[in-house]
């Protein structure tokens, strides 16, 4: 039986919409094409072990997984979930009309819980982009995806879950947030504030027309001069991010994987301090 579910492919820091084909057959063995990488690749074994010790039965037969477009190079664990869920589908396990109104994305642990996935914020936006009814992934995850506005983000603990929930056997409430409530209340929170800072009236009249202008400043001097301890404070006297910026910013961090378990919409300019000796590699 041939069963297609969706999932993402995280691209930079935007995603674009990934096919996935699951067909079982009457022979034997497992293989996944479609220009996966090691991660992707080792999904079987997880996916197996996943599906059984979630007291659910693994289909005997030939699994064939193409992941499409095929030029497209599959990268990350993201994939288990929607794959698990593939074959039980085509396994008669899961009703297969459910499956198109959803985008999966999730890790699969071998006991069959979800571990979290980079991007979500960026599959959420796809998901939306798409006309997808909602997007399952993990419960970690559910916080930032549940940014984008009207678009269900199920939250789901492990693979049991996911089945009962596609087979309208178990209620999962949506993560909602409000993103401009979000906006508005982390705005001005700023960790470290310029005011704290008492004397170096020439460096903070310096940093004050830096920030208004928008141009680059350069601070040299010895050790505990205090050009670090002013530098992250600058942000807090630059203008405002706009919903937008901090909507680009925020998928930024979702994509290397910086954002917190429960973090949302980042609302404040973003800090980052390498120290002076570091490689062109390390800072890219």
């Amino acid at each position: 039986m041939l069963v297609k579910i969706f999932s993402g492919a995280v691209q930079g820091v935007d995603a674009q919409p990934i096919e996935i084909e699951v067909d079982v057959t009457g022979s034997f063995g497992f293989s996944i094409v479609g220009l996966p990488d090691s991660a992707v690749k080792e999904s079987k074994d997880r996916v197996n072990t996943a599906i059984r010790n979630s007291g659910l039965s693994f289909p005997m037969g030939k699994i064939t997984i193409n992941l499409a477009p095929a030029d497209v190079r599959k990268e990350g664990s993201g994939f288990d979930l929607p794959i698990a869920l593939g074959i039980l589908a085509a396994s008669g396990q899961i009703d297969e009309e459910v499956l198109g109104k959803f985008l999966f994305s999730g890790e699969l642990s071998l006991d069959g819980k979800l571990k979290p996935v980079k991007g979500a914020l960026s599959l959420a936006i796809l998901a939306k982009k798409k006309n997808f009814r909602g997007i399952l992934l993990p419960e970690s995850n559910a916080g930032e995806a549940a940014i984008v506005a009207e678009l269900e983000v199920i939250p789901i603990a492990e693979l049991k879950d996911a089945v009962d929930f596609l087979n309208g056997e178990k209620e999962i409430t949506p993560v909602v947030k409000n993103t401009r409530e979000m906006f508005s209340e982390q705005t001005e929170n700023f960790e470290f504030d310029f005011e704290e800072v008492k004397g170096q009236e020439n460096l903070k009249r310096a940093l004050e027309v830096a920030a208004a202008g928008g141009h680059n400043v350069i601070m040299i001097g010895p050790p505990g001069a205090g050009k670090t301890m002013l530098a992250r404070r600058l942000p807090g006297i630059l203008p405002p991010l706009s919903l937008h910026e901090a909507l680009e910013t925020t998928k930024i961090h979702s994509v290397s994987g910086r954002l917190g378990k429960h973090s949302g919409l980042i609302a404040q300019r973003p800090f980052r301090s390498p120290h002076h000796t570091i490689s062109d590699v390390a800072l890219l």
